[in-house]
């Protein structure tokens, strides 16, 4: 028995949702999303609350019934809070700017490194070595951070590179002489 699969996920103040069939549609104050859910899984709407539950004798049911009321219930979150994901950069001379709808990264290659910015995104640099992806989209916010992370990823001699914010860099240690 799923423990996450077997809670409803509720619907605040000011968000709908719509089910058809497999797709479930949330609309909030932010935006509107939707996502299609596996086969193996029910989805029906009660009096505010969506409610996921696998099919009898289906052997993936199970297994799909955490995942998708993980997935219905981050359309909520997304429609009412959004997510966001805090990346730092280390390293001399590396840095971040938005300009315009690109975001432009000096990692200390020969060149600049241009990163268009996807739509439903919005990249802030508070600092030139301090960057903020937020969006509604849990998926879409993950997907774009680690793309910029992976343009130079931490390195464990100096720590320079992209990394998340809450990253730990395990270091080791230099050549001896």
């Amino acid at each position: 028995m799923s423990r996450i699969g077997k809670k409803p996920v509720v619907l605040p103040k000011g968000v709908t949702a719509d089910v058809k069939g497999q797709t479930v549609k949330v609309k909030g104050p932010k935006g509107e999303l939707q996502v299609t859910l596996p086969a193996e899984v029910d989805v029906s709407l009660n009096d505010g609350h969506v409610v996921v539950v696998p099919h009898e004798g289906v052997e993936r049911g199970p297994a799909m019934w955490g995942l998708s009321r993980t997935l219905v219930n981050n359309l909520v979150t997304g429609v009412t809070t959004g997510f966001s994901q805090k990346l730092e950069i280390q390293g001399v001379g590396y840095r971040a700017a938005v300009q315009g709808k690109n975001l432009n990264l000096q990692l200390g290659f020969s060149h600049d490194v241009a990163y268009p910015i996807p739509q439903g995104i919005t990249i802030t640099a508070e600092k030139p070595t301090s960057l903020t992806v937020s969006g509604i989209d849990k998926q879409l916010v993950g997907q774009v951070a680690a793309e910029i992370r992976g343009y130079r990823p931490p390195e464990p001699y100096k720590g320079k590179g992209v990394r998340y914010a809450d990253e730990y860099v395990r270091r080791k240690e230099g050549k001896k002489k």
